[in-house]
């Protein structure tokens, strides 16, 4: 008893030399620069706000954690690499931002207000607790000499997603950042949330230790917490210059999967915090083990981003070393190439007419792709024939990321249909979003979004297209395509060949996170810092796509 009881007193001295030795580190200029290895992690950010902590309070206790295995699990480890934790300093976000702003100027506070909720939402709450909106850019949350920018650059932290209140979660009140956050009560007393009881003597150890009273609350596991940014619908900007009363779906994730066959099962947290199967200690200072541990990995589908951080760890300032974004990249590409969607092709045909049926489908919980309409799939099929010369090719890319033979990034007010059948080199089959303004003219400005010209991303399995909410409804051909249906899609080529003979024909199913059209129009004048920083950060991580999957066969035309 006495050795447990020295022990105790061990962790938490050591808990309090590891707060105070923990230095802020303040992001600045984000111009690119060339690529610095980063072997050790940048000191956590570490701030005691009146409504937050930032991790670096928090990792004191959470980190160190390991498998049976040896597996480091740690919390903060794993949190580091990721896009939660990078929210802020995604240059891509920044650009995005500015690019609104430029093109409805007079909208300039309500656009950074908004937008901040859940990219710096401690930054954001604690502005709105004072009664005042939340600035990024120039002079804003962004700037190191602002009072609010290490909060900010914290991005999603611990803090905030332990802090939502279970009020209102799953309606529609809780999307677009309507999570609710206790600005009443004082520091010291507020409570935070998580999904294990907390025996009495370890409420004292973290509430002495971070200034908050730990408790049991099963909404943590919920996919309704996450829809609280993951569902997002925004107004638009009318011909009149007005903010309009009509909201535009612009990322439905978790209305997605609330219409499919997982949500009898699964959860968000379910893929994108996978358990690690045994139980396993949530703190360094608590020997306890607890099951499940949902690991804080956060995997999505934005292998590009995490490329560009990497790259730009050093400008960017990033907490993660390399081999940390390293192993969230390697986890994101096996859910991608292995979790995300399936492809079967059936050849036929004869003479010079080669046929082939494809068949996708969608292994997500969600269409596929989700969120954010910058990202979109597609079919890349080459024929060539014995000699290894290329006689019928759909879906190449450059190197610029822009597809060949895709209308909108050729002109960026057209687009490519939906197609049933496929006969040309230039007809491409993508599946993606096309966003109207009001004028039911192609956009990329959000904030003219009223709706879609063109929805034909993946459905989940069980997702009825003709009995689904009309925010996620299909738009476009798709939506009278009857092999346009529940998990996935079929579709045919009758590719003309030379002639009869062996052809060696490949199908990769491709995906990008940011489409050419979506980077490119961040060209315009003003030609921005942001867009500017961006754009060169885009140099060195190209817009290449990710293979999903891919089929390979030798067809022989009799």
């Amino acid at each position: 008893m006495r050795s447990e009881r020295y022990k105790w007193i061990g962790g938490i001295v050591c808990l309090f030399l590891t707060v105070a030795g923990c230095a802020q580190a303040q992001p600045t200029d984000l111009a690119a620069s060339p690529a610095v290895a980063q072997a050790e992690p940048r000191a956590l950010l570490n701030e005691k706000g009146t409504l937050f902590s930032t991790v670096g309070q928090c990792s004191a206790c959470h980190t160190g954690l390991k498998t049976s295995a040896g597996t480091d699990i740690s919390i903060d480890t794993d949190w580091r690499s990721t896009m939660m934790a990078n929210s802020a300093r995604d240059p891509y976000y920044r650009a995005s931002v500015r690019h609104e702003i430029l093109a409805n100027p007079k909208y300039d506070e309500f656009i950074q207000n908004k937008c901040s909720t859940c990219h710096v939402p401690m930054a954001h709450f604690t502005t709105a607790a004072a009664g005042a909106k939340t600035s990024m850019l120039d002079e804003g949350v962004f700037a190191a000499a602002n009072p609010d920018h290490t909060l900010a650059m914290d991005g999603v932290s611990c803090t905030v997603c332990h802090q939502i209140q279970a009020e209102k979660l799953g309606t529609e009140a809780s999307y677009s950042g309507g999570l609710v956050i206790d600005e009443v009560t004082a520091s010291g007393k507020r409570q935070i949330f998580g999904q294990f009881p907390v025996a009495d003597n370890w409420v004292s150890v973290m509430n002495a230790a971070s200034g908050f009273v730990p408790l049991q609350a099963g909404h943590t596991e919920q996919s309704a917490l996450c829809a609280t940014c993951h569902n997002l619908f925004t107004p638009y900007i009318t011909n009149d210059g007005q903010v309009s009363q009509e909201l535009f779906p612009e990322q439905t994730p978790f209305t997605e999967w609330e219409n499919s066959a997982y949500a009898k099962d699964a959860t968000c947290q379910s893929c994108h915090m996978p358990d690690t199967v045994e139980a396993a200690a949530i703190s360094s200072v608590n020997p306890e083990k607890r099951s499940p541990f949902r690991q804080h990995q956060f995997i999505g589908g934005n292998q590009f981003m995490l490329n560009l951080l990497k790259t730009n760890a050093e400008p960017l300032e990033v907490t993660a070393t390399d081999n940390q974004f390293e192993e969230t990249i390697r986890l994101t590409d096996s859910q991608l190439s292995s979790k995300t969607a399936e492809l079967s092709v059936k050849p036929g045909g004869q003479g010079s007419t080669l046929d082939l049926d494809i068949k996708i489908t969608n292994l997500a919980g969600h269409k596929f792709p989700t969120s954010f309409p910058s990202r979109r799939v597609w079919l890349h099929v080459l024929v060539e024939d014995a000699g290894g010369g290329v006689v019928f090719e759909s879906g190449n890319w450059n190197d610029n990321g822009a597809i060949i033979g895709n209308r909108n990034d050729e002109d960026a007010v057209d687009f490519e249909p939906h197609y049933q059948l496929i006969t040309k080199a230039d007809q491409v089959q993508i599946y993606e979003t096309i966003i109207g303004d009001p004028d039911g003219n192609v956009t990329t400005t959000l904030l003219r979004a009223q709706h879609y010209i063109k929805d034909n991303r993946l459905l989940p399995a069980g997702m009825e297209k003709e009995k689904i909410p009309t925010e996620i409804a299909v738009q476009g051909q798709a939506a009278q395509d009857e092999d346009f249906s529940a998990g996935g899609d079929s579709m045919k080529y009758a590719i003309q060949l030379p002639g009869s003979g062996t052809y060696s024909v490949s199908v990769e199913l491709l995906y990008q996170s940011v489409g050419y059209r979506w980077a490119e129009n961040l060209r315009g004048i003003p030609f921005t810092a942001e867009a500017e920083s961006f754009l060169a950060m885009l140099k060195q991580t190209p817009l290449k796509p990710v293979m999903i999957a891919q089929n390979k066969l030798n067809v022989t035309l009799p």
